[in-house]
């Protein structure tokens, strides 16, 4: 085998670029608040930044491993990676938010290229009993991404603009193609493969239907956006039968679902991809939008939560082999939703952002306790010649889980706004001389959803007296705030509908657990 005994040094190449890729998913949610402002745009149309890279990240990954069985896990690899680079650099060449949704969608394309080789070449590179050190170090990789986005990004937002959390992707992209062109190497499987052309397109047109109505009914109305749900399940519904009917090479083999703990284990991935996603993005709006700390102040009171995660999982990992999983599975949910609600008592427009902390830190503990357990019981619930189809299935339906709460977190942040907007506007306008009270109103429905509900001052309120002045600031602290209350909902629920699944797994009894199974750890 090519460069055998240099495995480590192969692996940090594949894993730089997959810490790149792990790291936009984080990274970009610390600066949504400047992409409103300076982009003059509105909160909907930023999601999608975020959204967009999700789906164009979910939908390639499984047919992107048979790219890699079929002309080499090193060369997809490579041609992800430039992909992702080159996106990056688009990215931060954007001057409007059009052409931004377009490049990270190019980007999340790249990303999906790269992800499955990452997972292959480790199966290739260690024997069995090595591979859990390799995996663990993979997972590592994520964790250092999910404490290094919001701190970076913060730092980078603060001194040198939105822009360069994309263009700082280009070095290192740069790095890390030259360092896979020479350390990894040219591993073929020749394996040949059908591509399911009519199951991806079904998959991924019905997926961005479901997801633009969603995060769009505010804009189009909710009747048209129903329409458009209700053709994105259809398109779903048809999925899974033409699944059922291909008796070629499906993209999604069902007979995998019939293990009991692997279908409940992907719908609990579901739960935790939809409440992590949805939960950074309402506190990163609530820690700059409301409480005023600058991108780098607001990265920092976050990176706690995933060291206590980063601390904790080795732990967890370990435990999950000797007790049934599901335990500590189920416990790293509560904690996590019961980590959300003691954020949720303290929440107040002008909170002082060290009292969160100790629901962060239950967060962090809560996550911590999740993600190897997730894995382990639904992973090894198959039989190993499917194992390879499981974690491609598994990491599909948590990038599936994020986009949908990314989508929903957003629409629901403002309606949320806007309605709690009106209402405190017409209670601090009757504090108001008689004269001014409709001028006050007027400015909350010209700038619902836009940039001045995240800081700015809108241009209508310039003209106002210094005293409404500073009600406009108060009102949209306080209704803010209310939707940020009424936006960690859909995580704690989310999350709760993860625990029920678990309750009902089995765990490993009888599961073959040997350690030349494959399993992600994160």
């Amino acid at each position: 085998m090519p460069k055998r005994t240099r495995p480590w040094a192969a692996l940090f190449a594949l894993c730089l670029g997959f810490f790149m890729v792990m790291l936009d998913i984080s990274i970009v949610n610390i600066a949504v608040p400047s992409m409103v402002r300076e982009l003059g745009t509105e909160l909907t149309a930023v999601i999608w930044v975020t959204s967009v890279y999700l789906l164009a990240y979910a939908v390639p990954i499984l047919p992107a491993s048979r790219l890699g069985d079929r002309f080499g896990p090193k060369r997809v690899f490579v041609a992800g990676l430039l992909v992702f680079t080159a996106a990056s650099l688009w990215c931060g060449l954007s001057g409007d938010v059009e052409t931004l949704i377009v490049a990270r969608a190019v980007q999340g394309f790249g990303a999906a290229l790269m992800t499955p080789q990452t997972t292959a070449f480790i199966t290739h590179l260690f024997p069995p009993d090595e591979r859990g050190p390799a995996m663990g170090a993979w997972g590592g990789v994520a964790g250092l991404a999910m404490i290094a986005g919001p701190v970076l990004g913060g730092l980078l937002v603060d001194h040198l603009g939105w822009e360069w959390i994309f263009f700082a992707n280009v070095p290192v992209g740069l790095i890390a193609l030259a360092l896979t062109v020479v350390l990894v190497p040219d591993w073929r499987p020749g394996n040949s493969h059908r591509f399911d052309v009519p199951g991806i397109l079904l998959f991924g047109t019905g997926l961005v239907c479901v997801v633009f109505g969603i995060q769009n009914g505010q804009t189009y109305g909710w009747g048209t956006a129903f329409d458009i749900i209700g053709a994105g399940v259809l398109l779903l519904g048809g999925f899974v039968l033409w699944q059922r009917t291909n008796r070629r090479e499906p993209l999604l083999p069902l007979r995998i679902f019939r293990h009991r703990d692997f279908s409940l284990g992907t719908a609990s991935a579901v739960m935790v991809g939809f409440a992590m996603t949805s939960l950074l993005l309402v506190f990163v709006i609530y820690l700059q939008s409301v409480l005023g700390l600058s991108p780098a102040d607001a990265g920092l009171l976050i990176a706690p939560l995933a060291v206590v995660s980063g601390g904790v999982a080795p732990f967890a990992g370990r435990l999950s082999d000797r007790v049934n999983p599901k335990y500590p599975l189920m416990s790293g949910m509560l904690a996590l939703s019961g980590g959300l609600c003691v954020v949720s008592l303290v929440l107040i427009p002008v909170s002082e952002p060290l009292a969160l902390l100790p629901g962060l830190l239950l967060c962090g503990l809560g996550v911590g306790f999740t993600f190897s357990p997730m894995n382990n019981v639904t992973i090894n619930s198959v039989e190993r010649p499917l194992v390879g189809s499981a974690s491609g299935i598994f990491n599909t339906a948590r990038q599936v889980g994020g986009v949908l709460g990314s989508a929903a977190v957003g629409v629901l942040l403002e309606a949320r706004t806007s309605s709690s907007m009106a209402v405190r506007a017409n209670e601090a306008a009757a504090t108001l001389p008689a004269g001014i009270r409709q001028r006050f109103v007027d400015v909350f429905a010209a700038e619902a959803g836009s940039a001045g509900e995240f800081g700015g001052v809108p241009e209508v309120a310039v003209d106002l007296p210094a005293q409404a002045r500073e009600l406009v600031a108060q009102v949209t602290g306080a209704a803010l705030t209310d939707a940020v209350k009424a936006a960690f909902l859909l995580p704690v629920g989310a999350l709760l509908v993860g625990v029920v699944c678990a309750v009902s797994l089995r765990g490993p009894i009888g599961q073959d657990r040997s350690p030349d199974r494959m399993t992600v750890t994160r």
